[in-house]
């Protein structure tokens, strides 16, 4: 006899089944209805799973024939969450990898930054010293020089004369009203020796070997 009630839930089923364009029938198990446009390869990606999978477990013998309203059951792969978390762990790996590599080359540049600034800074110290040490040598010819002038000269005596020349560096009466040194105090005849020196030799050593070649200076 035919069941009128039966047939009104199988209806039911199957409007329910297009209205939502297919459903699981459990959790390892997709129940398919196929929607105008579908092809087995779109259902395949859909769900990630294989074609040949879909055409064995539906007993299709033509993977390039199906059509709309046909119910497909097969079974599902848990492969997604599977490639995502290997995904994820990939990006994080070179996230790591890249972090670690921007690590490095910091750590390079601020080696090569210490680096050149240490040359730089050694450079700098020994410019000073031999600067230094030149500006020693120098002030010590010099000190030399002017104590070799004054013994020639005077001895160092302050009131030594000879004519119209007079004190530490026996200066003439016209140098003398040039740079001065006309008291007896021994500061005032040097810094005129040396005003004197300064303007007609620049340099005592000059001057020293001008009267050494001369016998004058």
């Amino acid at each position: 006899m035919f069941n009128i009630k039966k047939t009104l839930t199988i209806a039911a089923g199957v409007a329910g089944a297009l209205a939502f364009g297919g459903a699981h029938a459990s959790a390892d198990t997709t129940d398919y209805v196929v929607q105008s446009g579908d092809t087995l390869n779109k259902i395949s990606a859909k769900y990630n799973v294989s074609v040949d999978k879909i055409a064995a477990q539906n007993n299709i013998s033509n993977v390039n024939w199906i059509v709309t309203g046909q119910h497909l059951s097969f079974a599902t792969d848990d492969t997604t969450s599977t490639q995502t978390a290997s995904t994820t762990t990939a990006s994080t790996t070179t996230a790591a990898a890249d972090t670690s590599s921007t690590t490095q080359a910091a750590s390079t540049t601020s080696s090569t930054d210490n680096t050149a600034s240490t040359s730089t800074q050694t450079a700098s110290t020994t410019t000073a010293a031999t600067s230094s040490t030149t500006t020693s040598s120098s002030s010590s010819s010099e000190t030399a020089a002017l104590n070799a002038l004054i013994a020639r000269e005077s001895s160092g005596n302050v009131n030594a004369t000879n004519g119209q020349y007079y004190g530490l560096g026996q200066l003439s009466a016209q140098a003398r009203s040039i740079y001065g040194g006309n008291t007896a105090d021994y500061n005032d005849q040097l810094n005129a020796m040396k005003a004197y020196i300064a303007a007609r030799y620049g340099t005592a050593v000059n001057a020293l070997a001008h009267s050494n070649s001369t016998g004058w200076y």
